[in-house]
């Protein structure tokens, strides 16, 4: 006895029974996993020492695709193979745009030693990846599983970028952890931004869901640590600098350098009566 009273046993069973268009999670993030094998060498714990294996490689990755796309199938903007065929198609343009990230990493953090140790070890780098990898199933119209690609990317490295964001080339994250970046932002070429980065919206209605809730950010920009930067028609002009713990909801121009100044107050004390004791 499982101590479930029948009738809920009954109701899990209708509820799984009429389950469908489900994009299978274990696959999914496997398929993500050997596709990045795939394309970075740094990343990968196996080798391939021949064409052949490379190729055979491909196509298991390509059967696990047209599977997980099957599942979705009446979801899909098109053939679950043609979709396939097309997405394999991208990774050349897709690797290299990665490839690009990474240097540009590698050249902004002295602590890394080359782009192999950034491709293996950084979070960052990490999370751009599989964010590119699912906008690109995003742009195509393939529904859920962006969302399933990124979800899982945010749960190894605290950084949650939503596939639907638009994202230049040679994108840098330095550290990472707790990065947000929200569906409708644009961010452009050669950006930078450090952890607890939160590009969100302003409070919004539900009905507003298609409209540009996001920031964009120009081309050239550093956002640093903790900074907040929140609406739809927010715009972070090219070359301009914005400061740990900034909370900005309103444009700034090319150029700009805005700072948040804490008042911070150091007293000096002789007697040890008058320290004011702390329990946190």
């Amino acid at each position: 006895m499982t101590g479930i009273s029948p009738a809920f046993i009954d109701h899990l069973t209708t509820v799984h029974q009429q389950a469908r268009h489900v994009v299978p999670h274990s696959m999914s993030c496997a398929f993500l996993e050997g596709l990045l094998q795939l394309l970075f060498p740094s990343h990968s714990e196996r080798s391939f020492n021949s064409r052949s294996e490379v190729e055979a490689y491909v196509l298991l990755l390509r059967s696990d695709l047209e599977k997980i796309l099957y599942r979705i199938e009446e979801r899909l903007p098109g053939k679950p193979d043609e979709i396939a065929d097309a997405y394999f198609k991208s990774l050349p343009d897709l690797q290299q745009q990665l490839m690009d990230d990474a240097a540009a990493i590698e050249a902004g953090d002295p602590a890394a030693v080359n782009i192999d140790e950034v491709i293996r070890t950084y979070l960052g780098f990490f999370a751009v990846a599989v964010y590119r990898l699912a906008h690109q199933f995003y742009r195509m119209g393939v529904p859920l599983l962006p969302r399933v690609l990124t979800t899982y990317a945010h749960a190894r490295t605290g950084i949650d970028i939503h596939p639907g964001a638009n994202i230049g080339a040679r994108f840098c994250i330095d550290h990472g952890t707790g990065i947000v970046i929200g569906e409708t932002a644009d961010i452009g070429n050669d950006v930078k931004i450090y952890q607890g980065v939160t590009l969100g919206a302003l409070s919004v209605e539900k009905s507003m869901a298609n409209l540009k809730r996001h920031p964009t950010i120009e081309d050239n920009v550093v956002i640093y640590a903790g900074a907040t930067i929140l609406g739809g028609k927010t715009v972070v002009g090219h070359d301009s600098i914005i400061g740990g713990n900034v909370w900005l909801t309103e444009s700034v121009p090319p150029f700009a350098r805005v700072y948040h100044r804490p008042q911070i107050k150091v007293s000096y004390y002789e007697d040890r009566a008058d320290v004011l004791n702390f329990s946190i």
